[in-house]
């Protein structure tokens, strides 16, 4: 009976598990100081992300909305002192105001230190001019919308473009009359329904036709208005990412919003310097100075240092809440249209 045993123990024994040794939980990884091990080189992708945009160049695509009469092409030049309105675009001066409101969108493309930019400059004629201006928005945000679902179909395509072309609004400047009172429910209205799809960025144009002390109360007045009806213009505050980026903009939403603006596209020689202005009996008020209004700090604001950030909250907030929504609405994919067929064969 001992062999049997003996091989019954041996059988048992190898049934036993062997006690595993426990996993060797890795280390976090020490912070190394690229000093003690000599330079890597990590700092050169902003370098090289430099070079990379510089060669393909870049779009920004901005709309003005007002009241004929309010200096909106002429605000638009100044900012990017050319002539890339659609007044200065061949308009004609005895074109009459359309019955309804149109959009007219007319591109450009600028250099400046060898950085190309793909400017469209889209424009609303008929906004605001008729006598009963009821949903005169809808038009404005159906071209919106459209861009969006544009980029949207080019997006969802099998064989998609390496770069998509990108026709989205990255920003709205909305032209306030100088009135000196109140806004008007079409301002409100306007507001309360674009503010939701696009960057919104409320100015008070003909800024000179105020006195210091109106445009200070007109300013307030606007800012509280807003916030009353619950208006969100950009910076908004929700997007704000960091403490820096909220002291920032705080400070914008505060003091500078709405931007009392005066535009111009003509030269005067003042103090020996050739300057952008108006003039007055009075004299020149200077488009640049900072005491004669604020445009350069809309300027500034827009293309300084705002403007990589509009094209982000266009994309990653106003751009996705769209393509969720429609996305959601029809079961995952926009519907195949004969258009969206024909090119998903050609690219093919």
């Amino acid at each position: 009976a001992g062999p049997v045993e003996n091989k019954n123990e041996a059988a048992m024994s190898e049934l036993v598990p062997e006690s595993r040794q426990k996993p060797v939980v890795p280390m976090k990884p020490l912070g190394i100081n690229a000093s003690l091990l000599g330079y890597i080189g990590i700092d050169t992708i902003i370098e090289q992300m430099r070079k990379k945009t510089m060669k393909t160049g870049f779009d920004f695509n901005i709309m003005v909305v007002g009241q004929s009469g309010l200096g909106k092409s002429t605000l638009v030049n100044t900012l990017f002192k050319s002539q890339v309105s659609r007044k200065s675009s061949g308009w004609n001066r005895e074109e009459k105001i359309p019955k309804t409101v149109e959009i007219k969108a007319i591109g450009h493309v600028i250099e400046e230190g060898g950085v190309k930019m793909k400017l469209t400059v889209i424009d609303t004629p008929g906004f605001g001019d008729q006598i009963n201006n009821e949903n005169c928005w809808e038009p404005i945000e159906k071209y919106i919308n459209e861009q969006y679902e544009k980029f949207l179909k080019e997006e969802v395509n099998i064989a998609r473009k390496k770069r998509i072309p990108d026709t989205r609004v990255h920003c709205c400047l909305y032209f306030i009359s100088p009135t000196g009172h109140s806004l008007r429910p079409l301002d409100l209205e306007f507001m309360k329904h674009l503010s939701k799809v696009v960057n919104i960025i409320p100015v008070i144009a003909k800024a000179d036709t105020m006195t210091l002390e109106e445009k200070t109360e007109f300013k307030q007045r606007v800012r509280k208005e807003l916030e009353v009806n619950g208006i969100e213009f950009y910076p908004q505050k929700e997007f704000d990412e960091d403490l820096e980026d909220k002291t920032e903009n705080d400070k914008i939403r505060q003091e500078s919003m709405p931007f009392a603006v005066v535009g111009s596209d003509k030269e005067y020689q003042v103090n020996g310097k050739r300057v952008l202005g108006r003039k007055t009996p009075w004299g020149i008020i200077e488009v640049e100075n900072l005491t004669h209004c604020e445009f350069a700090l809309l300027r500034d604001f827009v293309i300084r240092t705002h403007l990589q950030d509009l094209k982000e909250v266009t994309h990653n907030i106003h751009y996705e809440t769209y393509r969720a929504k429609r996305l959601n609405d029809n079961g995952g994919l926009p519907p195949m249209t004969v258009e969206t067929e024909e090119n998903n064969e050609s690219n093919l």
